[in-house]
């Protein structure tokens, strides 16, 4: 294992920053104790579970070894997909702010954990802030970087059409600038597809919490110009975005790439040509419902960004337009790869079902615009489904902007009270029998969830709870939406916090380019790993195929240990979410 170091002086400037280093990891009895490795609030859920299974009591005493509370261990009603059965210890009657450890007795104490308010504020900004270190297209000085500091990497100044992507305006091998945007992943590639659900996540943060997030400072080189720091980093990937639209037709390049993926070295030594790949429908409709979003969201800073609100709005629907009258364009990297070259091997994202996306865009441009040409010209709801969002499902961000404008739609949306239902009837499901899983977490009710990028499962399984909670006030929503934030941080069948950076045991070694190649030994802060997946599809052998401990801490293992653009923003709106909620859980 890498060496772990940690300056004071450093600490202080992280925590100023909005980044915390990890601790030092404590015994390895630690790991019979599984609870949220950062804390909890004073007057908010607080549950450890104990693999062992024993009965008994177990007690909560300071890190000086004070007892100061005392309680009788619970044996959970369902066992673990391992088969085994677990105990819970709920001190959720203790509250006084402090840093404690749990005992129970013959198995030691747990890692040591923090009750105090705002519990999550570092965490909740870190995980916004690792987006910053996802920049393209510029230096990231050490003054905002702190040792993560780096060299510019990718200008995209340069950039060639692609034979797949040529049009009579722009040949195959025009030359085009790109700039900005956001490394998507663990590579050095930018995706419209992935940048789309991660942008609308974001922006959605502001718009459910606008005044929280305006509290929420990063220490970025926009910071104190007048728009929240978040909306700023935001702003970095569609000004991007913006540059991937045909000015000449709508129509909007899938993705900003190389041929092949780069190799395992800092974005300033990775060098290789730069190509937009053809226009997909996908894309078009993802680009159009994110910049009618944006249009909504900029419109409130008319001094700051004059003309921006403006812009995005007809980019939306242009590129909409060019949807309508191409329905079908799929991008399939086979069938590309046969026909063109330089054949292109990076990540597809290839979506062969675009009725979602139709509904998703359809959705923003009506709740910007109240022009219910949008909604009348697709089926909005064609049945009563409401499925987890993805990458490649998309349909319910759609009904969470309807929802949560209603109150300022311009015209009548006939569906908002079977919206509201459905959206309250999927929270219950979710929420049945989470109480009595074996690590007490919403995440743990289905075998299903553990699949590749199952931690953004979990975020999103949350942010659909909140949703239902800002709908109806009912606390159950928010206790579990708490309740994968805990798993997230600790509280889980591998006994880790999947954020880099936060809690005693956080992934050392994830599939990052930059954290591989920097020569540090901590990885860049602030980033939620893929999380457990049994699928081993990158041929890495996990030390337990049981799908909740399914997870390795290898650099090379990218089916369990990337990061991705789309998985951090939604754990971002969870723990920040929780944090401007904290006052609620009571």
């Amino acid at each position: 294992m890498l060496k772990r170091i940690y300056f004071s002086a450093l600490i202080s400037f992280l925590l100023s920053a909005g980044i915390a280093a990890a601790q030092v990891p404590a015994d390895s009895a630690t790991q019979q104790i599984r609870l949220n490795q950062i804390g909890f609030y004073p007057n908010g859920p607080k549950t450890a579970i104990i693999l062992s299974g024993v009965t008994g009591y177990y007690t909560v005493k300071t890190t000086g070894g004070k007892q100061v509370f005392k309680g009788r261990l619970k044996r959970c009603d369902e066992p673990a997909l391992n088969g085994k059965y677990t105990s819970v210890a709920d001190f959720s009657a203790f509250n006084k702010p402090g840093k404690y450890v749990l005992e129970v007795k013959g198995l030691g104490d747990s890692y040591s954990f923090e009750i105090s308010k705002s519990i999550h504020d570092q965490v909740a900004k870190a995980l916004i802030k690792a987006y910053y270190f996802q920049r393209v297209s510029v230096s990231l000085p050490e003054k905002y970087a702190s040792k993560w500091a780096r060299a510019e990497g990718h200008p995209d100044d340069k950039v060639l059409v692609h034979a797949s992507a040529a049009s009579a305006e722009r040949p195959e091998g025009t030359v085009i600038a790109s700039p900005r945007g956001w490394y998507d992943a663990g590579d050095y590639n930018k995706y419209i597809v992935n940048s789309g659900i991660s942008i609308y996540t974001l922006l959605s943060l502001y718009e459910d919490f606008p005044a929280y997030t305006k509290t929420v400072k990063l220490n970025t080189p926009e910071s104190g110009n007048g728009i929240p720091d978040l909306l700023n980093e935001c702003l970095w990937n569609i000004r991007w975005m913006l540059t991937m639209q045909d000015p000449n037709d709508g129509g909007v390049y899938h993705k900003l790439t190389n041929a092949q993926f780069d190799k395992m070295v800092m974005p300033d030594k990775a060098t290789t040509t730069r190509y937009v790949v053809q226009k997909s429908t996908a894309a078009a409709l993802d680009f159009a419902a994110v910049m009618a979003q944006s249009a909504r969201v900029f419109k409130q800073f008319p001094k700051q960004l004059p003309g921006l609100a403006d812009s995005c709005l007809a980019a939306a629907k242009q590129a909409w337009d060019w949807a309508q009258k191409n329905r079908d364009v799929i991008y399939n990297q086979n069938v590309i790869n046969q026909k063109f070259e330089p054949k292109i091997v990076t990540g597809e994202y290839g979506d062969r079902y675009v009725s979602d996306e139709f509904i998703w865009a359809a959705s923003e441009l009506f709740v910007t615009t109240g022009d219910d040409r949008y909604t009348k010209a697709v089926n909005i709801i064609p049945d009563d489904k409401m499925p987890l969002p993805s990458w490649s499902q998309v349909r319910l961000l759609g009904y969470y902007s309807i929802l949560r404008n209603s109150g300022n739609l311009k015209s009548s949306f006939p569906g908002l009270d079977k919206l509201k239902k459905n959206l309250i009837s999927f929270a219950d499901d979710l929420t049945k029998g989470w109480d009595s899983t074996a690590y007490q977490t919403v995440m743990q009710t289905k075998r299903s969830n553990f699949i590749w990028g199952s931690n953004a499962v979990a975020a999103n399984e949350g942010v659909a709870l909140l949703q239902a909670y800002k709908l109806t006030h009912d606390k159950k929503f928010l206790d579990a939406a708490l309740s994968n934030l805990d798993y997230l941080l600790g509280r889980n069948g591998t006994g880790y916090s999947f954020v880099t950076g936060f809690g005693s045991k956080p992934p050392m070694h994830p599939h990052h380019r930059p954290s591989i190649s920097d020569g540090i030994a901590e990885p860049v802060p602030g980033l939620l790993t893929g999380g457990p997946n049994p699928g081993m599809q990158d041929h890495i052998k996990v030390p337990s195929t049981v799908p909740d401990e399914a997870y390795i801490d290898n650099d090379q293992a990218y089916a369990v240990n990337e990061i991705a653009i789309n998985w951090n923003a939604p754990m971002a709106y969870l723990a920040n979410a929780i944090e401007a909620l904290q006052s609620q859980l009571k």
